[in-house]
């Protein structure tokens, strides 16, 4: 959370609770997705303490601006600056538990197909549910292994099959993961055959990776006629005019090197760029 040990942090983070009450009732969805996050802290606890270690993060940087004046910054120069980042890393902590929760959802839905048909395969073969939960806990499924790890725990300690399993999904992040672990507990409270259960929610999970897939290879299109247009054809007239250019205006050795450097570092920013957005489109229900 900041430069300050958890449990020191929230106390010195309760003098802000009226500061966080009108910051929760802009932020809706913060309980849940610390929740999701699997934090335990409720929203104005939270947000009390980002607004304390934020502040404590201010005033290091004030006085570290403080010291750089004595080599010439201007003092209301780095102050500014210094209120830029502060209010950067205070949006950035109040936007972790959702950038966390996404972070599990990914790791949970490209291993879940596989996952559901590990159990399918097991149901068939008559293994009992709880060996099949310790099967897929053990069996390096990521995010989902994980979740069935902590249904082997509470089970151990005495909970119920059913009851574990819906406190699971309720608090798990994944639509895909809460709708399957719920379609097994509905079988098992009403008896049906959880090989047809399986049977149909891989049916549908299958349906709405094909759907996902087609929706990805639809947005590729445009992403990929505008990487042409930027990461090839720009560089390419951008050299040829600058080219030409030169044999008419003179321009220095050393102003040709700069502006062909800064062509080329701005293609590879714009090479890195171009492969975090096809990464983040990427649809999550592909292993």
């Amino acid at each position: 959370m900041g430069m300050m040990p958890m449990p020191q942090l929230k106390k010195v983070s309760k003098p802000f609770y009226g500061l966080a009450r009108p910051v929760r009732s802009s932020l809706p969805d913060l309980q849940a997705n610390l929740v999701q996050a699997e934090v335990n802290l409720n929203a104005i606890d939270y947000i009390a303490m980002c607004i304390s270690s934020t502040l404590i993060m201010f005033v290091f940087l004030s006085v570290f601006a403080l010291f750089m004046t004595k080599i010439g910054l201007n003092i209301f120069l780095g102050l500014g600056i210094v209120l830029i980042i502060s209010l950067v890393i205070f949006v950035q902590k109040l936007a972790y538990p959702k950038m966390y929760a996404n972070k599990r959802v990914k790791n949970i839905e490209k291993n879940l197909l596989p996952a559901l048909q590990n159990i399918l395969v097991q149901l068939n073969a008559g293994v009992p549910l709880f060996n099949i939960i310790v099967s897929i806990a053990q069996g390096g499924y990521g995010g989902v292994s994980e979740e069935f790890e902590k249904a082997i725990r509470e089970i151990n300690a005495g909970r119920s099959q059913i009851s574990t399993l819906e406190d699971l999904a309720s608090r798990n992040p994944s639509t895909y993961f809460r709708r399957a672990v719920w379609q097994m507990t509905n079988g098992m409270k009403t008896g049906t055959d959880l090989t047809l259960v399986m049977k149909d929610t891989i049916s549908s999970l299958s349906e709405f990776q094909i759907i996902q897939i087609q929706k990805y290879g639809a947005q590729l299109k445009p992403v990929a006629m505008f990487y042409l247009l930027i990461a090839v054809i720009a560089p390419s007239l951008g050299t040829t005019f600058i080219i030409l250019l030169s044999s008419f205006v003179a321009i220095s050795d050393f102003g040709i090197k700069v502006i062909f450097w800064s062509l080329y570092s701005g293609t590879i920013i714009f090479q890195f760029l171009f492969i975090g957005i096809i990464r983040s489109r990427r649809p999550n229900l592909l292993s």
